[in-house]
Formats: structure tokens, C-alpha cells, sequence
């Protein structure tokens, strides 16, 4: 008797002995960190032992430094004097240190100095908790955090349980100033925005600390430390708790991929080691991403990734998290130039099988401390049984980002002539999946420097001049015309959730490019311009309406309810497709110049039909032509129930059985 994978996907029958292989490990593992009756959570605590910690009287700091010779704590309550005040070594490479309020309190500003074999070098502790930077001279060093006065959370029992529509945040970004924006600015400004616009999540990137802010967050030096540029701890919780107290849901893009390979804000070679956190040698290194690769067979590293997310979850109440990176987890080879076109590709020498491990453990854990958190994985290599219950044999994550999506529409845009498309092709694309997945059309990746948003593909440099609602500039109608209906059938047809990055529900356009030296240190493409969307003269406004509706009808009709959409009639001649869902009716017609007048579409239920909305309604930018009137689904004549409509160029129709 195998694990209940094999009945789920049976054409995995033939990998039984690795999927049996890798349950063992999983299964082994837990037997080597957890004692009788413990349960992960009780294990995940290292965050509560090491770092900074406030007794009752003073402090006490503990570190995890094995291979080291000495530990000093040096700072400013000390005069940086690094020799006046060592730490003393307990087992298993444990340093501690008891120092009192006299000498430090919260903001008190301090490094870690490691006598190593070969020398002695500086670190932020490894569990720091705030990492400040010198704008002066680009130092860093840690600032002395502690809840001594616990936040007064107000969102007890806080709970969603809709599908996730989520809303990717970048909180630096989100002003249209020439400056990082903050939490606090965040929370003020933007929570009310993704409230009115229909999105019940926010995905958070760029929290963890990290030393380069165009990094977008993905290299991360401090794992315990939300990023300083954006304000204190306690603002992030304002943000947290006042996106509660407004029903949204909020996810920390957690990055446990990698590390920056930094050592002074890094955890790298702190005990004078590579092999403390990471793989030895070559392995360690990210040959992409000039990184740091963890071992996650070290219990220690297990430990210290695990009471990571534990930190996250109960420190700042975050909701859940996307795994940054996963794909690079997965295989020895970091998926680099892979072509993942057989099964036997996931289950080879090439896979991690240790990775996979600790994949399953943090889910198992994630979901332990909150059975309704989501987790959700960025893996563009379609891995079997990822979102499958661990105790089935999968890896336990919730959901899978669509990542060939954007990649579908961004060809189409680029590559292919509207009267191309291959709606088959496209309609595979937007279907063929193994796990609960979260569709989008482009997420932040679509739109970095050198790169467009997917409008800017649609419209280019028309949108600078013609984006006026009384123009109708062909290629600006075109752009916008294609930007709803490739997000109508996405989130319709693609997934078990939706996803659009901050400002692409209403068409922002250009790219992103973070201050640095080739630009000038600007912040011009580092923002995000809302003032595109409050001018009433612009037809952004018609855009983020629409998106508000498309969201709401999603809701509305629960239709993430139902895993699949039903394809009721697809023609590629005639560029048209219908399919239902959630026991809506959604038709699009792709063609960029035909119109068709009564056009047959089976449906479902024998019930005449309203229309929910068109993406040709004169407040999305559209030329009215579709009225609102009821619909028969009774066609004499004709077998079965259909309902004919008349399809303009370049529209969709969203319709309902009338009760």
C-alpha cells in the first residue's frame, strides 16, 4: 500500500520507490530533531534563546558559533572598545553574555566581533532583530530591539477564508514621491486602495533585511529583521494589524533559497567557516546569483530556518508566505537551463532530496501554528505532488505560482500578431496544471528595467501621449482592450487564485529600476504614480474599475470553488472561446477585427441569462456596443441550450443564469 499520491496521480506510479525514498528522509529527519512527543512547533524556538533577550533585570545575548575561538560584544556602550566585554562559551557552540540595563537598552547599537583560527572579523548577531544602515558611508549595525512593551495587537481571531486574491506589494515603492516609502505610509495609504480594489491578500516583498536595496529583497542578509528602510518592527505590526482589522490577509515573500554571501550585515562565514550555514565549497555558491546555498541537512540550519518562520508568524502575525526561489531548492543543479519536459526529471540524482525535506517540515510546521495559513511556491518546474498533504506523500504547500502564464502572454505580446494567437495553445497554457495554482499575467519579474509592463507591450510609447479619455488613438484602444481580456480569462480560466503587482490593475506603465549609480541613484522608476489613477481625465481610472469588478464577480460567484473551468466551445478560426465557471459564462472574442452577431454558445443551464459585465462598457474604456439585456438560452432549432450573442472585435462577455 503506497501513499495516497499514487492513487491521486497515478502517473506517478512508476516513481513509487523515490517518492517512498524521500517520505523515509522526511520521516527520519523529524526523528532526529524532535523528542517523544514533541511536535515542530516546540522545536522551531531558537529565536527565543538566541539574540538579544531581556531579563529582569539586564539583558542576556546568546549566539550559535561553533568553529569559533572567542566572542566579544562591542558597541556603543562600550565606546566600540571590542575587547571589554567577551562572551563565554557554553556547549555545543553556544556563546552567552549577561550585561545590564545600565549598559545597553533598546537602540543601543552594537556588533559582534569573532576571534576565529584565521583572524577576527565583525557581524551583525545572527538573530538580529533591527539592522541600521550609515547612509553616510553604507556601514550597518545592529540596534538592540525588544518587545519590553508587548504591541497591542487588535486582531484576535483574525481569519480569510476566500480564495486568495493577491495583491504583491513592494512597501518602498508604493509612494509616488522620490523616496522609500514606510510602514506606516503603507499601511495609511495603500490598505485602502488594495481594500477598495477587491483584493483580500497582500503578498509583502523586500521585509527581510537586506544590504542592497535593488535587490527587490531577494538577497537576504538579516533573517530575523524587517527592513529598517521602511521604519521600526512595531510599524510593520501597525501594518499587519490594520490590514486585519480590513479583512486582508498578509503574506511575507520569505526567501530561504539562499543568502547574500555579505559578512559583516550577513550571516556568512561568522564563525569563520563556509560550512556553518551553507554547503562547503563550490556547492555553496549560487553559480546565478553569486549567493550562499543553505544545507538543510544540518539540524542546526533546520533550526535556525524553521524558528524563522515561527519568528515571522507569531512576532508579526503574518498569515503565511510565497516561497522565494524554490526551484533552485529542488535540484543540485538549480534547475539552470533545465527543460522539464518528463517526469523523470523530478525524480533523479539531480533532485534535493534534502531540500524537499525541509520544504515538507517548514509546511508542516507553517500549518501546525496555523492550520489556515497559505503557503505557496515559486516553482517554474512544475514538481509533482507540491501542493499534496505531506502525510499523501507531497510537499504540502497550498499553491504553485502559474509562472508560464506571464511567460504565455509576454510571447503573445511580443511574438505573435493578435490574429495568431493559438487559443488552443493559449488554453492549455492557462489549464494544464498538477497543483492548486495562483494565476497571473505579470507579477514585479515582468516588469524589471530593460523590461515593460505588459500595457507598455500592448501600447508603448502611445501611452505617453494618448492615454486621454477623449482620445482613441487605435494602438491605446488595442492595448487596452487586450489588457482586460488577458486578465479576464487568466484569473477566469487559470488558477485556484489571481495575482496583479502594485499598480498593474490599473495599467501602471514603464518598468521598475531601483536607485544605483547607472541611473543616477533616481527614484523615478522606483514608485509607483497614483496620481495616473486619481485624474479623472485618464483612462487608468477605467482600468482599475474594471479590475475591481472582474475581482468582484470572482468573489461574488465563488468561482475558485470549482478547480477547473468548463470549456463550453473554442474556435481558433473564429478566435473564440467560452467556458464556465463557478456557473458563470465567460466568452471572449480574440479576433481584432471580426464582429459576430448572434453568436451560438452552449451553456449549462437551461435559464435565460443576464449580463454581469462586458469588457466594451463605456466605463471601462470600452465603445458600449453590447447591451445589458437578458439573454435566451433557448434557441429554436438548435439541440441543447445555447445562448447567442453578439461578439464585437476584441471583447468579453461575463453572464449569469437569472434566478
Amino acid at each position: 500500500m503506497g501513499y495516497e499520491i499514487l492513487n491521486k496521480h497515478p502517473e506517478l506510479r512508476p516513481f513509487e520507490g523515490d517518492i517512498n525514498m524521500r517520505m523515509d528522509w522526511y520521516k527520519g529527519k523529524r526523528a532526529q530533531l524532535l523528542k517523544d512527543g514533541e511536535r515542530l512547533s516546540d522545536f522551531a524556538n531558537a529565536h527565543n534563546y538566541f539574540g538579544f533577550h531581556k531579563l529582569d533585570k539586564g539583558w542576556v545575548y546568546r549566539e550559535w558559533a561553533p568553529a569559533a575561538v572567542q566572542l566579544y560584544l562591542t558597541g556603543d556602550f562600550n565606546d566600540w572598545k571590542w575587547l571589554d566585554t567577551p562572551l563565554k562559551r557554553l556547549d555545543n557552540g553556544v556563546w552567552e553574555v549577561e550585561l545590564t540595563d545600565e549598559q545597553i537598552h533598546v537602540g543601543s547599537k552594537v556588533i559582534t566581533v569573532v576571534e576565529t583560527e584565521n583572524g577576527v572579523t565583525q557581524h551583525l548577531p545572527l538573530y538580529t532583530r533591527r539592522a541600521i544602515q550609515d547612509w553616510t558611508n553604507g556601514s550597518w549595525c545592529c540596534e538592540v530591539w525588544d518587545d519590553i512593551e508587548p504591541y497591542p495587537w487588535t486582531d484576535a481571531g483574525f481569519s480569510c477564508d476566500e480564495a486568495p486574491l493577491i495583491y504583491e506589494a513592494h512597501v518602498g515603492m508604493a509612494t509616488e514621491e522620490y523616496k522609500i516609502a514606510t510602514y506606516k505610509e503603507f499601511a495609511d495609504n495603500i490598505l485602502p486602495h488594495v481594500k477598495q480594489a477587491g483584493y483580500n491578500t497582500i503578498q509583502l516583498m523586500a521585509i527581510m533585511e537586506h544590504p542592497f536595496y535593488g535587490s527587490f529583497g531577494y538577497q537576504v542578509s538579516n533573517f530575523f529583521a524587517p527592513s529598517s528602510r521602511f521604519g521600526t518592527p512595531d510599524e510593520l505590526k501597525y501594518l499587519v494589524n490594520k490590514a486585519h482589522s480590513m479583512g486582508i490577509r498578509v503574506l511575507l515573500d520569505v526567501v530561504h533559497s539562499h543568502a547574500v554571501g555579505n559578512t559583516l550585515e550577513g550571516i556568512n562565514l561568522f564563525d569563520g567557516t563556509d560550512y556553518q550555514f551553507f554547503h562547503s565549497g563550490g556547492k555553496g555558491d549560487h553559480p546565478a546569483w553569486g549567493t550562499k546555498c543553505f544545507n538543510y541537512d544540518k539540524p542546526e540550519v533546520i533550526h535556525f530556518l524553521l524558528s524563522n518562520l515561527k519568528y515571522w508568524m507569531e512576532e508579526f502575525h503574518f498569515d503565511g508566505f510565497r516561497f522565494d526561489g524554490v526551484t533552485s531548492m529542488l535540484y543540485q543543479d538549480h534547475a539552470l537551463g533545465s527543460d522539464f519536459n518528463s517526469l523523470d526529471m523530478y525524480f533523479s540524482m539531480n533532485t534535493d532530496i534534502e531540500a524537499i525535506v525541509y520544504l515538507q517540515l517548514a509546511n508542516e510546521l507553517i500549518h501546525e501554528i496555523n492550520p489556515k495559513a497559505i503557503t505557496i511556491a515559486e516553482d517554474m518546474s512544475g514538481m509533482p505532488a507540491m501542493c499534496d498533504k505531506i502525510e499523501e506523500g507531497g510537499i504540502g504547500f497550498n499553491y504553485r505560482l502559474g509562472m508560464g502564464l506571464p511567460d504565455m502572454w509576454i510571447k503573445c505580446a511580443k511574438n505573435i500578431k493578435d490574429e495568431d494567437w493559438n487559443l488552443d495553445w493559449i488554453w492549455h497554457e492557462l489549464t494544464f496544471r498538477n497543483a492548486p495554482t495562483i494565476a497571473y499575467v505579470e507579477s514585479h519579474d515582468q516588469a524589471l528595467v530593460g523590461d515593460k509592463t505588459m500595457i507598455f507591450w500592448f501600447a508603448d510609447a502611445a501611452m505617453y501621449t494618448d492615454m486621454n479619455k477623449g482620445c482613441h488613438n487605435p494602438t491605446i484602444d488595442r492595448a487596452i482592450a487586450l489588457h482586460k481580456m488577458t486578465r479576464l480569462i487568466t484569473m477566469a480560466a487559470g488558477g485556484a487564485g489571481y495575482l496583479t503587482f502594485m499598480g498593474n490593475e490599473f495599467g501602471h506603465p514603464e518598468w521598475i529600476d531601483f536607485p544605483r549609480p547607472g541611473n543616477g541613484n533616481s527614484f523615478h522608476y522606483c514608485r509607483r504614480q497614483w496620481s495616473l489613477l486619481k485624474n479623472n481625465d485618464l483612462k487608468y481610472q477605467c482600468l482599475n474599475d474594471f479590475d475591481h469588478d472582474m475581482v468582484e464577480v470572482a468573489k461574488k460567484y465563488k468561482i475558485f470553488d470549482q478547480e477547473y473551468p468548463d470549456l463550453k466551445w473554442i474556435h481558433g478560426g473564429d478566435k473564440v472561446i467560452a467556458f464556465e465557471r463557478g456557473g458563470v459564462v465567460f466568452v471572449f472574442n480574440f479576433d481584432p477585427n471580426r464582429a459576430y452577431s448572434d453568436y451560438a454558445i452552449p451553456v449549462s443551464v437551461g435559464k435565460d441569462h443576464k449580463v454581469l459585465f462586458t469588457t466594451d462598457d463605456w466605463r471601462y474604456n470600452g465603445f458600449g456596443r453590447i447591451y445589458h439585456e437578458n439573454v435566451s438560452a433557448f434557441t429554436p432549432g438548435m439541440e441543447g441550450n445555447n445562448i447567442r450573442v453578439y461578439l464585437p472585435p476584441r471583447t468579453a462577455i461575463v453572464l449569469a443564469p437569472i434566478d
